[in-house]
């Protein structure tokens, strides 16, 4: 019997209780020309759902601000949390067309198919996170449209949304391109006629009925991955203490310098609107906070943030891991420094059992496609792993235990953290050789000498800086 969008509307709002009760994130994004029915459709589908657990994302043309962050930020900031529905009413792709279309920003949207992969790539990290994404393009007869547009003309209180419409994006510009896109992946979309109200409701139920049945059998046969050996070919010396050793002298003299310096490029940087963003990770003790001090003592305060990462809170885990990171990314011309980073997901993650073998080995990829979308912006990334020989570990957590102003900094997980040394040293080793790329670069810093360590990475962040100012080392 065929059932009617009465019906339809009821089995859709029983299956995203479903959803919600298993914690499947839904993100469900409607295209197509102004006036095509998507806005009476998406409302359609909001009076249908339960308004605690959905929310509608509008896109609105970029704003100044808006261009101070990377194309994808505001959409990684607008993810969904497990279990909750999102309704993009145009998306990223409208989104990526009127950055085309109207040449925004800088040289690096002459090549829209770098836009073009950073989407590819976003939408795959999520759906890989268990997101369902589900796609609408609306269409509607030319007649009816110029119907739907003489109302709202003919009506004074709605009169000025025709007009905003007309001074859109191009519609015959923003035509063609998704029809491009729609041709590129047309099993992606469903694409709707909305000539016939009814029937066009009819489909949009059927499909979202279709698709989050689909989405329920596969999160129930999600495998439960036990967590094994990875690296093929280990290699302890990868983390060799080797490094020629500063004096106490020669770091007084260096250390000023090196500082000055950095100041002086980070008003560069802010001068040309170029983001720099630190990555700090490494062994317990090694040094990694009084090397993120040295680095941050002379620069101006308003232009710099240091996040120091703990374990995730509640509101984090129900959503993508990258998402808190990806919310805290710098604005151009800023400098963001991460007191260890997204790569606790190959990390403690992986050690400790939290991600699953299948996740965290995905992960390597998705990290070095989340730094592509920021570097291919114009962003430096530059990442450190800050290496301690075992037994000087020791000899540090012994000497935090017997100071009193340094108890703080020695806790029972480090201890724990200590005993999987090994396990620790292993993963480490495979995410530098899985993410050393030429994009985001590793330096691994030997730091049994903690003034050695920060010169080391002065010195480093000044060179990459440089390099990237004005081609070549002015220091």
């Amino acid at each position: 019997m065929t059932k009617n969008n009465e019906q339809l509307s009821l089995e859709v709002a029983a299956l995203t209780r479903k959803t919600k009760e298993l914690g499947i994130p839904i993100m469900i994004v409607f295209e197509g020309v102004p006036a095509s029915g998507k806005t009476r459709l998406s409302n359609e589908l909001l009076l249908t759902l339960d308004a605690k657990y959905t929310h509608f994302v509008p896109m609105k043309s970029p704003s100044e601000d808006d261009l101070r962050y990377q194309f994808l930020q505001k959409y990684w900031n607008s993810l969904p949390s497990k279990g909750d529905i999102n309704i993009y009413f145009r998306s990223w792709y409208a989104y990526y067309i009127e950055y085309q279309a109207n040449k925004i920003k800088h040289s690096i949207y002459n090549k829209y198919h770098a836009l073009r992969r950073q989407i590819k790539d976003f939408e795959a990290m999520v759906q890989d996170d268990g997101y369902e994404i589900i796609k609408f393009y609306i269409e509607i007869s030319d007649k009816k449209r110029k119907e739907h547009l003489k109302e709202m003309k003919e009506n004074p209180l709605t009169s000025w949304k025709a007009q905003e419409y007309e001074s859109a994006i191009n519609d015959d510009v923003y035509h063609k391109e998704m029809h491009k896109i729609l041709k590129a992946s047309p099993d992606e979309w469903e694409i709707i006629d909305y000539t016939e109200r009814e029937e066009a409701i009819n489909l949009m139920y059927k499909h979202i009925i279709d698709r989050l049945n689909n989405a329920i059998r596969l999160h129930k046969k999600k495998d439960k991955v036990i967590d094994g050996d990875f690296t093929e070919e280990f290699k302890t010396d990868l983390f060799d203490q080797s490094i020629d050793k500063v004096s106490k002298k020669t770091y007084k003299s260096l250390i000023g310098d090196l500082q000055d310096r950095l100041k002086e490029l980070q008003f560069a940087l802010y001068e040309r609107k170029i983001p720099l963003i630190l990555v700090y990770e490494g062994m317990d003790a090694a040094g990694k906070g009084g090397n993120i001090k040295r680095v941050r003592e002379k620069l101006d305060p308003t232009g710099y943030e240091v996040n120091a990462i703990s374990a995730p809170t509640d509101v984090e885990l129900n959503h993508h891991y990258l998402w808190r990171f990806a919310k805290d990314m710098p604005r151009s011309g800023h400098i963001e420094i991460f007191d260890r980073s997204w790569y606790g997901r190959v990390l403690v993650e992986r050690v400790e059992g939290f991600a699953t073998k299948k996740e965290w080995k995905r992960a390597y990829e998705e990290i070095n496609q989340f730094e592509k979308m920021w570097t291919d912006e114009g962003a430096i990334i530059l990442k450190f792993f800050l290496t301690l020989d075992k037994d000087e570990q020791l000899r540090r957590f012994k000497e935090r235990e017997e100071t009193p102003e340094k108890q703080w900094k020695i806790t029972d997980e480090d201890w724990r953290n200590r005993e999987k040394w090994d396990q620790y040293i292993e993963a480490s080793h495979d995410m530098i050789k899985f993410t050393n790329t030429d994009h985001a670069p590793w330096l691994v810093v030997p730091a049994d000498n903690k003034k050695s360590a920060r010169i080391e990475v002065i010195k480093y962040i000044i060179k990459k800086c440089e390099e990237v100012l004005w081609g070549v080392k002015q220091y």
